[in-house]
Order: C-alpha cells, then structure tokens, then sequence
C-alpha cells in the first residue's frame, strides 16, 4: 500500500495495490468517516484517484472544486453536493488553482443494517445500479433540498459529538437512501441512461483497464474484455465517458503515475515503464498536456527528488 506525504497540516489518504482506499473511520467498528478542510491540505490541492465500497458525499461550504467521476468532470460550487455510489473511480481537485472549504462524508453501507427486505428492495438496487454513478445536487435545485439538510445534520452530529450520535447518523442514511432511491429512479428516466447490456459491457471494460493498466494493452483488448467489436467499445466510451478507450487507459495511468511521483522514490523511466508506457518521452509529454508540467517540474514543485531506488519489485500500485 501507498501513503502521501503527510504533516500536521496535511490530509493523507492511504491505498491499496488495486487503488482501493482504506477509509481511516472516526470510531473503530463504526465506518463513518467525517472530515472538513481546504483543499489545500491536499498535496498539490488534490486527492489521489481511488475507490472504495463506501458511499462518498461532499457538501461544498466555500469556493469551487473540479470532481472526476469514471472519466467525467463535475464543477461543484458553493452550496452544491456530490454523492458517489459505491465502487466508482473518483478523485477531487482545484478548479484554476482556487481554493476550496468543503465536508467530506464517508459511509459504509453496513450501516445500514435494518429489514431484510427493506435491503433488498431499496438499499442493493441503489448500490448495484451501475447507471447511477453520482448525483450533482445543485445549490439551487429544489428537488435536492432534503439530502443537503440530511447531509447538514450529519455534519452537526458530527461536531456535538454527543452520546450515540453514530446511531443518529445512521439513521440519517437511512433517510439519505430513501431520497437517493427515488432520485435515481427519476434521474435514469431524465437523462436517458444506456441500456443495462451496455453498462454490464463499460463495467467489463474499465473494470479491465484497472486492473491491466500497466501491461500492454490496445484496443483490441479492451474491446475483447467486454465481448464486444473495436467500433462498440469506442462508441460505448465516447457516450458514456466523452473519451476513448484509449485515452481512458491513458488518464488512468497518469494517475497512478502522479500518485507515483508523490509517493515513491524512482526515477521518472521506473515510473513510466510501472504505468504501463513503454517510452519515458511519450509519458512525459502526455503528462505535460495533462498537468501542464513534466514529471520532473512536478516532483520539484511538490519538494520531491528525482531519484531511483534500487531492487524496486515489479507490482502494480
């Protein structure tokens, strides 16, 4: 596992081989994980892409952040909310270099320990819905007030810390999947989601790409992951990510290379050839286009060397 540099004023977050996050919740036993800050206690004033089977809200308190989805960017402003369903690749940052004040709100879906049934009709359709990746709860959208007020109260439990205020809290979700559920019924019909052969076919294919990532993969080979032709994959992609497969497998390695850069000491050629880019030059240069900084610029802005370890193993991160 992986950790960021971290100081008395810095937010670290900790992953796994697979970029799995390992949530660092308040009260051990009890997975709810509540903290408020600025982005700019994040390195570079962004966290580092990963998922988890948490379920994720943010509640914007000042300032504008940038939020990257499966491939989709989200604007959140002041007032906004985010949730992100479980198991979904995501990550926050500056939008222009501006800073932010937010909440970030984690919480396990074992809280919800009620009904059986009540589980099975409402709760596990609203995790394994793979059309509903987040929701994007505009500060001025009506329809969204009851989740900002849910996610309010939380935050306040949070802060008076009184007796048994996780109990609270977990009944709060309870009331948060509630909305949750009806929303994603209403929003699957608004936005005109793809049909669920091709959801379980896009799951297939990204689910691939992470875990092949630093092979030497084409598109031949995403495509064969989700059992489908070169022109389906490409166009499955493009509607529901606005990016190639390719450039897709290209953004994700990127990642994983910055959260190399921030975590690791090896030279830029290890950390290249560990993404899955058989050429440090070509990694440079799309790292340049992506950051607007080379790998190098990008460790010295952040403190770092550009040093080689040696007998590094040859894993995944």
């Amino acid at each position: 596992m992986e950790h960021t540099k971290t100081n008395e004023k810095t937010i670290s977050i900790c992953l796994m081989q697979d970029n799995s996050e390992i949530i660092p919740y308040d009260t051990v036993g009890i997975p709810i994980y509540i903290r408020s800050g600025w982005l700019s206690m994040y390195t570079n004033m962004r966290s580092r892409c990963h998922w988890h089977e948490d379920l994720e809200f943010i509640r914007i308190h000042s300032g504008n952040m940038c939020y990257w989805i499966n491939g989709k960017t989200i604007l959140l402003k002041e007032g906004d909310c985010l949730f992100v369903n479980t198991r979904q690749m995501h990550y926050g940052y500056s939008h222009q270099g501006e800073n932010c004040d937010f909440t970030c709100i984690i919480l396990h879906p074992s809280l919800l320990s009620m009904h059986q049934t009540l589980r099975n009709e409402f709760v596990n359709p609203l995790l394994q819905n793979t059309a509903f990746e987040y929701l994007h709860c505009h500060a001025d959208d009506e329809t969204t007030v009851p989740i900002r007020s849910d996610l309010d109260a939380i935050l306040s439990l949070k802060k008076e810390h009184l007796p048994a205020y996780e109990l609270q809290i977990a009944g709060l979700m309870c009331l948060l999947c509630g909305e949750l559920y009806r929303l994603s019924l209403s929003h699957n019909d608004i936005c005109g989601q793809e049909n669920h052969p091709d959801i379980t076919i896009r799951q297939n294919m990204v689910s691939f790409i992470y875990q092949h990532y630093a092979e030497k993969i084409g598109l031949s080979d995403i495509a064969q992951a989700g059992n489908v032709c070169r022109n389906k994959c490409c166009q499955i992609f493009s509607q529901s990510m606005h990016l190639s497969p390719i450039e897709f497998l290209n953004h994700y390695r990127l990642e994983v290379s910055r959260n190399l850069l921030d975590g690791k000491d090896w030279s830029i050629v290890q950390i290249a050839q560990s993404c899955g880019f058989n050429h440090s030059s070509y990694y440079s240069k799309l790292f340049y286009r992506t950051y607007h900084c080379t790998p190098t610029e990008y460790r010295k802005q952040n403190g770092l060397s550009d040093g080689a370890v040696k007998n590094i193993p040859n894993t995944k991160i």
